[in-house]
């Protein structure tokens, strides 16, 4: 990108905030290593893609995608709910982790809100604003006036605005900045590939950071619903959560060089890097699943008669991998004997697995699954 500037730091009194340019122009490309780290992310996602076409009933995976997305978006965050405990009812949640437990169940809410709400509300402040009132309903940050945008400073690390170590922009700036944005993604005109184009609004959301709570889920919740509105996807099976959470030092560093270095180039690398190695990742999720699949559908013949039952079980949990028998009579609307036959033998099968150890309200998990999305 010739002659990047990221924006300058002006004086409001006490401190210095950063005032970012605007990103609605044209652009020219000249980095040949971006260009072949973009080829290379593209021939990935393409492959992707792909795979949500020619599987079989892909819906029932993409709740343990987004469920996985919710714990690692959420997790960089500071919370410390895994996919076993996501899975579970608020009710058998401990009180030292329900609040952890809601951050992430509002986060896979406010995912699957979003993604349905993209055939009415394009992507937009108004959709953004939506989707951050769902995350914030409720929780820890219910007081920092959910979807709406910050009216007062926010500041990133240090106890005060005295020793952040990043300040955001005026409160006064949000609004023009959040259009300039806005308008940016929808510029047909502008001659960038679109990889390059959320690249570039993660960056500039993060910069701009419009709320008092929550910008970072907000921000990386924003890739899948770009890719998914411009078609790039057709169904909502890449989030890069998991990438920024490995490389979570890197992924702020690579934000802050941009802020502070103009080096945009730098965090495009990384950004690319994080696309191509996920879709890689969720085409092997996805081999997996459709092994698993077959083993399970192999071994659920040697039910016989209860065969349907116990494929509409598993097709359940292939959605939500956790079960109780009162969950299986409504799925199959077998009598309560019935019921417990066919969950022993699921069990004898080793297609599912008692998770409580108790003698009454047992639950019954999926580990093989599971295990995919560990």
């Amino acid at each position: 990108m010739k002659n990047f500037n990221s924006g300058e730091y002006l004086s409001q009194g006490t401190f210095k905030s950063f005032s970012p340019e605007k990103i609605n122009r044209q652009w020219s490309l000249d980095d040949i290593e971006v260009i072949n780290l973009l080829s290379k992310a593209d021939r990935q996602l393409g492959r992707l893609d792909m795979y949500s076409e020619y599987i079989p009933n892909i819906d029932l995976f993409i709740s343990m995608h987004v469920l996985k997305e919710a714990t690692q978006s959420s997790k960089i965050e500071g919370t410390k709910t895994n996919i076993a405990d996501a899975l579970q009812s608020k009710s058998d949640i401990s009180e030292e982790k329900r609040n952890d437990w809601e951050e992430v169940q509002n986060y896979i809410e406010a995912l699957n809100t979003a993604i349905k709400s993209l055939n009415e509300i394009p992507f937009s402040s108004r959709l953004i604003k939506q989707t951050h009132k769902i995350l914030l309903q409720g929780v820890r940050g219910k007081h920092k006036i959910p979807g709406e945008f910050r009216t007062s400073q926010n500041w990133i690390g240090g106890a005060s605005i005295s020793d952040a170590v990043f300040i955001p922009p005026n409160k006064s700036d949000i609004g023009e900045l959040m259009s300039d944005l806005e308008k940016f993604a929808h510029n047909e005109e502008i001659i960038l590939p679109d990889l390059l184009k959320i690249a570039l609004i993660h960056y500039q959301f993060e910069t701009i950071h419009p709320f008092l709570d929550s910008n970072g889920r907000i921000g990386r919740l924003m890739i899948t619903l770009y890719l998914v509105e411009k078609e790039i996807l057709k169904k909502p099976i890449l989030y890069l959560s998991d990438f920024f959470e490995r490389n979570r030092s890197l992924y702020y560093d690579n934000l802050t060089r941009v802020r502070e270095k103009n080096d945009i180039q730098q965090w495009f690398k990384f950004f690319l890097v994080g696309v191509t190695e996920t879709a890689k990742s969720s085409i092997d999720t996805f081999d997996k699943i459709l092994k698993l699949q077959k083993d399970v559908d192999k071994k659920l013949q040697k039910l016989g008669s209860r065969m349907n039952n116990g494929r509409a079980v598993i097709n359940h949990m292939y959605q939500h991998p956790l079960i109780d028998a009162k969950k299986v009579k409504s799925i199959t609307d077998l009598s309560m004997p019935s019921v417990y036959k066919l969950i022993a033998e699921l069990e004898q099968l080793e297609i599912i697995q008692e998770l409580t150890g108790a003698k009454r309200g047992k639950q019954y998990w999926f580990p093989e699954y599971i295990k995919i999305f560990n």
